[in-house]
């Protein structure tokens, strides 16, 4: 057994990772980037190694400081997670040929495995049932629009590396097509290094049905049943449970027997997973669709129905162990339940979120696979998910409950996060029915109804700020020091110009008492109490107030900024757009589609504004004259002016001939 890992990620499963070594008295060593030297997985480790800046492609993916910090620590092996090295070919090679054991499958799986296309076409070889596309490495994109007309509409465009839904795009229409294939090249090229692309027909109500297998280096290969990640925004997924609610026993023999054939044809060893995707209206036919050759993400849920820890086993077998475990060893217990957590705004297109975590509550119902620490600063460099919740109970229907009220418990202030979506998704009535499909999401998602600040949300901002303005200016004895309105004649209340998000509310302070206790805020309005989680963030004089699984960032607006918002919405037409294009999240300019001084239309491209692996297109709002005030490499902060657009005479409001008139009469 190895004495020394060194784990080749971070964040969330990073510290999954790191737990397990602990228990096998494994010492664990972490690497990190200068974003990341304060992270949780840097603290728990037992060694951590400082291995570059904050850009991914200078420390995370440079395997050359991952190798050398390897030798600095004694490493005799590493665990690369997910993401990042984890499917490389050339950092497993070059861990063989400096003799360090790659916790991971042997080069020819990841070889043909790796490769979305070649794997492809290496399964249906082996009369695997495959979607009907076109999977054929160095194909142009003239050559993957001319297939396409073969293929028929609508098609799924895939990039051959990498994984986690980055790259791909769903085309309905021909005219789109050209376009989309850009933007899929620009991000498959930018997250994994490779733009080659594919293309697969989209399956209609398609539900996203994965197997878990383990194969040891001798021949020996089982499958832990599947689980359910049909769940999926943007190809990205965001609930996933196992057992499927889909598929009966003989189904369930068959797709993973198919599982443990297709690893064993590459002689698969380590954990993987093979996903398929299955009909909703026929399921019990399946089609491959692609092997992950590491740990995914959702991987928990599987461990809490089989009591079988995976990472266990893969440091195992890489060490060269047997797999003890049988077929017949492996019964599923129960359900499990997994929801993500991500740091993003899904009122606003689930847009990447930046910030400090200001105070954290993880609930005691779940299992957290967290990476979250009071004091984190979440930052705009690397993926948004910071952690998993995840729970188990003798029923679907009782997982489901005991998700959505440790969903409840989950207090993260400081940063946006999905936890409202979350627990509105879970309480869907078809999602408790357990009629799912990977375009569900999509559908649903007008419905919701997210929950905006009350007047009790409101006025407990409004007594905080009072209290804190207050406690700051009043001079004893003196009512003339006093922040508190005093004045003679009728009393003048105070009043705060309060922002949540997009909204402005003005506040008058009422008659109420305001308690402070530990992470606690009390309001008592007419005898009535009420209590939230609150943190508050003094540089940008923002109250956040947390509750059930719902937070409201609540910023004291200054009279400067009311003032100059004012002044800027002067000159314009009440209702018109804003010819002002910003960023809306702090990231980095991949590409500008039009030039200084252009005319553009409503509605056209003008930039595209990657953070957290994700590309934003920003659009004119207007019809003009575009000025550009950024270019492509440009680092950006939220709200940054990216462009203004002037807009045409003609787009402007016309008078009507009646006010014409009275128009000419006043101008003379």
């Amino acid at each position: 057994m190895f004495h020394t890992v060194l784990v080749a990620n971070r964040g969330e499963i990073a510290c999954r990772v790191i737990r397990t070594l602990r228990a096998m008295g494994i010492r664990s060593v972490a690497v990190y980037s200068d974003a990341d030297a304060g992270a949780r997985h840097v603290r728990e480790a037992d060694v951590a190694v400082r291995i570059g800046p904050a850009a991914a492609s200078e420390s995370y993916l440079n395997i050359d400081a991952v190798l050398d910090a390897c030798r600095k620590t004694g490493a005799q092996a590493v665990h690369p997670g997910y993401g990042f090295l984890s499917e490389n070919l050339a950092f497993a090679r070059a861990l063989d040929q400096a003799g360090i054991s790659f916790i991971g499958p042997n080069l020819e799986a990841l070889n043909v495995m790796g490769d979305k296309i070649r794997s492809k076409n290496h399964v249906q070889a082996a009369q695997v049932p495959v979607v009907p596309g076109i999977a054929e490495p160095g194909l142009s994109d003239d050559a993957l629009i001319a297939a396409a007309t073969e293929i028929g509409y609508p098609i799924l465009i895939k990039p051959s590396a990498g994984g986690g839904g980055k790259g791909m795009h769903s085309v309905f229409e021909p005219a789109e097509l050209p376009a989309t294939l850009k933007t899929a090249r620009r991000v498959a090229a930018s997250a994994f290094g490779d733009d080659t692309l594919f293309l697969e027909r989209l399956v209609a109500t398609p539900r996203h049905i994965e197997v878990q297998v383990l194969g040891d280096n001798f021949g020996h290969v089982i499958h832990l049943g599947e689980r359910e990640c049909s769940l999926q925004r943007r190809h990205q997924k965001v609930i996933e449970e196992a057992p499927s609610a889909l598929l009966d026993e003989a189904t369930r023999a068959r797709i993973g027997a198919a599982a443990c054939n297709a690893a064993r044809s590459v002689n698969y060893t380590g954990a993987g997973t093979v996903e398929f995707l299955v009909s909703d209206d026929a399921p019990d036919e399946f089609f491959f669709m692609e092997m992950n050759t590491r740990l995914q993400v959702e991987h928990p849920v599987t461990e809490l129905v089989t009591g079988v820890d995976l990472v266990e086993w893969q440091i195992r077998i890489a060490a060269g162990e047997k797999l003890t475990l049988n077929q017949d060893d492996i019964v599923l217990n129960g359900h499990a339940v997994e929801a993500r957590l991500y740091a993003e705004n899904p009122e606003q297109g689930f847009l990447p979120e930046t910030g400090t975590v200001l105070s954290l509550a993880e609930s005691a119902l779940a299992r957290n696979d967290s990476a979250l620490l009071a004091g984190l600063e979440i930052g705009s460099n690397y993926d948004p998910m910071l952690a998993k919740v995840i729970v188990w109970a003798e029923d679907r229907d009782k997982a489901l409950s005991t998700l959505d009220a440790a969903l409840a418990e989950t207090s993260v202030l400081g940063v946006k996060t999905n936890t409202e979506y979350l627990r509105l998704l879970i309480n869907d009535d078809d999602v408790r029915a357990g009629r799912l499909d990977t375009t569900m999401i999509e559908r649903k998602l007008p419905e919701f109804v997210f929950a905006a600040p009350g007047e009790l949300e409101l006025q407990a901002a409004a007594q905080f700020f009072a209290a804190q303005l207050i406690g700051r200016t009043a001079i004893r004895n003196s009512a003339w020091g006093s922040a508190d309105g005093w004045r003679i004649g009728a009393h003048r209340p105070l009043a705060f110009s309060i922002a949540n998000g997009v909204e402005n509310h003005q506040v008058e302070v009422a008659d109420g008492e305001l308690e402070l206790d530990d992470g606690k805020l009390a309001l008592t309005v007419d005898g009535v109490r009420q209590q939230w989680d609150y943190a508050f963030d003094p540089e940008t004089n923002t109250l956040w107030l947390g509750r059930d699984g719902v937070s409201f960032a609540l910023r004291k607006r200054s009279r400067q900024e009311i003032v100059e918002v004012k002044n800027a919405s002067m000159g314009r037409v009440a209702g018109s757009a804003d010819p002002e294009v910003r960023s809306p999240m702090p990231g980095t300019v991949v590409s500008v589609s039009v030039s200084d001084g252009d005319e553009v239309a409503e509605g056209q491209t003008l930039l595209a504004v990657e953070a957290m692996k994700m590309e934003h297109q920003l659009v004119a709002a207007v019809a003009g004259v575009v000025k550009l005030a950024a270019a492509t490499g440009n680092l950006v902060k939220a709200n940054q002016i990216l462009a203004t657009i002037h807009p045409f005479e003609s787009a402007r409001p016309q008078q009507s001939a009646a006010a014409e008139p009275a128009q000419n009469q006043e101008q003379s």
